[in-house]
């Protein structure tokens, strides 16, 4: 299957689980996940409309802008853990940061984004289950974070993201993403200019959106098994 098939396919799940939902077809919007593919990989998938993106390193996500730097309208967002000693090449890479994870690094965010005089979009990654090989801020320490990013001013807080814990039937999310979905909305009255819900990936995109998901993250669906990093 072609890359623009596969994201005709994966819209169209998409557009049904609005529907199964009661939400309109287009309430969740769709990320492409670009861990690993290639740049000419990702130019098939712009050809065929798609426009935003998410990388989870820094330095592949430099690469990748650069080499498709002739594409216009495109959105890039940094959703791997970001460590503190590449965030300044975060903020100069990326439309929007979607995986902080701690008040220290909320505090240098906003510092280097002050120094850059911009404000920039960021979401809060929330470990919903405690995981300990997983970043995330657990869900009890969630509020205070966001109210301490909601009072920077140059952060503008965009709403939370989380990856469920791995489970062979996507069912088994459910209740992870309705926990996610009741700690978005409590979380409503810190909203910066959108208030995004991200959750759900290749394996249970559509059980998420029945859940309330505003935005998945969707990679393998797209580009195929991920390639071995080199």
């Amino acid at each position: 299957m072609t890359i623009a098939a596969s994201l005709a396919e994966v819209r169209e799940r998409m557009a049904a689980a609005c529907r199964r939902a009661g939400r309109a077809p287009q309430a969740a919007r769709l990320m492409a996940v670009t861990k690993t593919v290639a740049p000419e990989r990702i130019a098939e998938a712009i050809a065929a409309g798609q426009a935003l993106f998410g990388e989870n390193r820094v330095q592949e996500l430099e690469a990748k802008r650069q080499a498709l730097a002739g594409r216009a309208g495109l959105e890039w967002h940094l959703i791997g853990h970001l460590q503190s000693n590449k965030a300044a090449r975060a903020l100069a890479a990326a439309d929007s940061m979607d995986s902080l994870d701690s008040p220290a690094l909320a505090a240098r965010l906003e510092r280097l984004a002050a120094a850059a005089g911009k404000r920039w979009p960021v979401m809060i990654e929330v470990n919903v289950a405690g995981e300990p090989q997983k970043a995330g801020v657990a869900p009890a320490a969630l509020p205070a974070l966001a109210e301490a990013v909601a009072a920077s001013p140059h952060l503008d807080l965009c709403g939370i993201m989380a990856i469920p814990p791995e489970a062979a039937d996507p069912e088994a999310s459910r209740g992870h993403f309705a926990s996610l979905r009741a700690m978005w909305d409590r979380m409503k009255s810190y909203a910066g200019t959108r208030w995004e819900l991200s959750m759900g990936m290749s394996h249970d995109f559509e059980d998420a959106i029945e859940e309330g998901a505003t935005l998945v993250r969707v990679g393998s669906a797209i580009f195929g098994a991920r390639a071995p990093r080199t």
